[in-house]
């Protein structure tokens, strides 16, 4: 909602439920602010204002692809982002609602920015208009964007290329111990390709963040400084990569120090997620944070937000040039993005334009799968990274299979939420008291977890359609094809692991599931110098789980402890061990009495998974 605070008093009213960006123009007596246009076929925007009671609501601006408004303090113009770039037009103020684009019809319309425009503010006199995207800050004199302005140039300027760079170096956040884990059985994931090497009887020895020995206890000398840690019983696996994890880093851009969502990943064994649709001024400041030690969490790698084709003015990207698509991809790479998701561009060449810009930003390219099976065959010709979701048929033939294997391109299934029939998601609530899971329910809350697993409905294993999606996924990966586990931020952390039960479903071998959830994405997805498999010099990612997991892969979700980049964690509390002393406050939903989610964060919550594309 949007609230009235009193400077003085300290005191705040609540005057409206929905909205957003809420700011002042010339009248005092009128608050200014972004919603949703009602009952429009897509999420389409409109500037509105309500008097400081919140009411005599007036709808003043919309525009197809606009994304943000700000009135100028004088009232006189508006300011726009349309399409990522910042717009500038005067505003008649007529009483009936202007339409706004990069055409105005008959009133004069200015593109200031030339690099994305985002987070729009005007100079208190109306006479200047300042904007960011990503680290830089943009600004543009007004007389410098129409020429019938007093102290207009002669010839106006192009739109602004150069700005001044906010960005800053931080340090990453590594421990200061050397730890031995000693004892366990060592699944590295070394070479996976060719061999499955197991230790036995083993020894991992982390130095900061970096593993610096790996072997039986009789070939690696341990340090005198080192802490021993004694893992007999258990099995050692690289982190989980989740190669396909949605979820929610903020909210309103607000990071919490806190996310249930990334601690619950954690504590289910997934150090790397890779999401490939989320709010681009989120998750790449969620990751940063991450790096540096600021939020305990998975790392944290994203596509931003989508490079969508169809409808949606937050993720709507035209393309119809190479220079269309080399700006939408060098925005988001500005932001942080290592890779972006071409999603729904209809036409073959426009993914082949998002291809060409990946190819000369050194991007990577992570199509939405599913439609048309042949749209699905041109993506793996054209030398995309991965095809995100199943196929839209259960099974293919041997040609197709040749076919595919001929590339580089790897398959992420999400079988979780596999297209063509019942899902895999469903298949777990059905055989399993998900609700009952004790390390979940530690991290989620109950509210979130119990109305989609306790009330479930039930089939037989023919009718789950994920199975047969797994089965030719290891058609697939025998035939070289790399497959990734792709949990879609269904059930935090523990999905990751469904995933790979599901793959073993489908005829892979635990191993061979374990290889999904690890070497094959950090390969896939070009993290394999550092990430992927327990051996020298790759950073410390290591599962302990209890049991031999080789011999049931269903043991994978029984951790004992999660290291991430060095720091050991007791899965339990995610209470650090040896390298460190930090500890997990209680979560919000064990302090407050929360029964239910309050209807207006269920909104919200819902439309923000719509907006990215979570639900399927």
């Amino acid at each position: 909602g949007i609230y009235i605070a009193n400077i003085k008093t300290k005191e705040m009213e609540k005057i409206l439920e929905r909205g957003f960006n809420a700011h002042f123009g010339a009248d005092e007596d009128r608050l200014y602010y972004t919603s949703y246009v009602p009952d429009s076929k897509y999420t389409e925007l409109e500037l509105r204002s309500v008097n400081l009671d919140g009411e005599d609501e007036r709808q003043l601006l919309k525009g197809d692809k606009v994304t943000e408004f700000q009135l100028s303090p004088d009232g006189a113009w508006v300011a726009y982002t349309h399409q990522n770039n910042a717009f500038v037009a005067p505003v008649l103020h007529t009483g009936t609602q202007q339409d706004l684009g990069t055409e105005t019809g008959g009133l004069p319309v200015a593109q200031v920015s030339a690099r994305a425009g985002e987070y729009l503010s005007w100079s208190a006199d109306s006479s200047r208009l300042s904007w960011s995207h990503a680290a830089t800050v943009f600004e543009r004199e007004l007389n410098e964007a129409f020429s019938f302005l007093d102290g207009s140039p002669e010839e106006l300027p192009e739109p602004v290329t150069e700005g001044i760079d906010l960005g800053f170096t931080e340090i990453a956040d590594k421990p200061d111990s050397i730890i031995a884990l000693v004892g366990g059985q060592i699944v590295t994931m070394r070479n996976a390709d060719e061999t499955q090497e197991v230790i036995s009887n083993g020894v991992v020895l982390v130095e900061h963040n970096r593993i610096v020995a790996v072997g039986s206890v009789d070939d690696v000398v341990i340090p005198s400084e080192a802490t021993r840690v004694d893992v007999t019983g258990k099995t050692l696996i690289p982190g989980l990569i989740d190669g396909h994890a949605h979820g929610s880093q903020a909210n309103e851009e607000i990071i919490p120090q806190q996310n249930w969502k990334n601690l619950s990943s954690l504590a289910f064994g997934v150090t790397t997620i890779h999401d490939p649709s989320n709010d681009s001024s989120e998750i790449f400041a969620a990751s940063e944070m991450q790096r540096n030690g600021q939020i305990l969490g998975p790392r944290i790698f994203s596509t931003g937000t989508i490079v969508y084709g169809a409808n949606s003015p937050t993720a709507h990207a035209r393309i119809d040039s190479y220079d269309d698509a080399f700006f939408h991809l060098q925005r988001l790479k500005d932001m942080g993005a290592v890779s972006v998701k071409s999603y729904n561009q209809p036409r073959r060449e426009q993914r082949q334009q998002v291809l060409k810009a990946a190819r000369d930003l050194e991007l990577m390219v992570v199509p939405e799968g599913g439609g048309k099976l042949y749209q699905n065959m041109s993506m793996i010709s054209d030398g995309h990274t991965t095809l995100e979701h199943s196929l839209n048929i259960a099974t293919g033939y041997n040609d197709l299979t040749q076919y595919w294997s001929q590339t580089d391109m790897a398959y992420n299934p999400t079988l979780v939420v596999a297209y063509g029939g019942l899902e895999g998601e469903k298949y777990w609530y059905d055989r399993t008291n998900v609700w009952e899971n004790p390390r979940l329910m530690r991290y989620a809350p109950r509210y979130i977890v119990e109305p989609r697993s306790i009330r479930r409905a039930t089939a037989p294993d023919d009718h789950y359609n994920h199975i047969k999606v797994a089965s030719y996924a290891k058609t697939l990966r025998d035939a070289g094809v790399r497959v990734l586990i792709g949990a879609h931020g269904q059930r935090e952390g523990l999905a990751a692991h469904w995933e790979m039960w599901m793959l073993n479903q489908g005829g892979f071998t635990p191993w061979e599931a374990l290889r999904s959830g690890s070497y094959d994405p950090a390969i896939a997805l070009g993290m394999d110098t550092d990430l992927g498999s327990i051996e020298v010099g790759k950073l410390a990612d290591i599962v302990i789980t209890d049991g031999d997991v080789l011999n049931d892969i269903r043991r994978s979700e029984l951790i004992s402890h999660t290291m991430i980049n060095g720091r050991l964690y007791d899965v339990s509390d995610m209470s650090e061990m040896v390298s460190g002393k930090s500890t997990v406050e209680p979560l919000f939903f064990d302090r407050l009495e929360i029964n239910a989610m309050p209807a207006a964060t269920a909104k919200s919550v819902a439309q923000k998974a719509k907006r990215h594309h979570w639900v399927h």
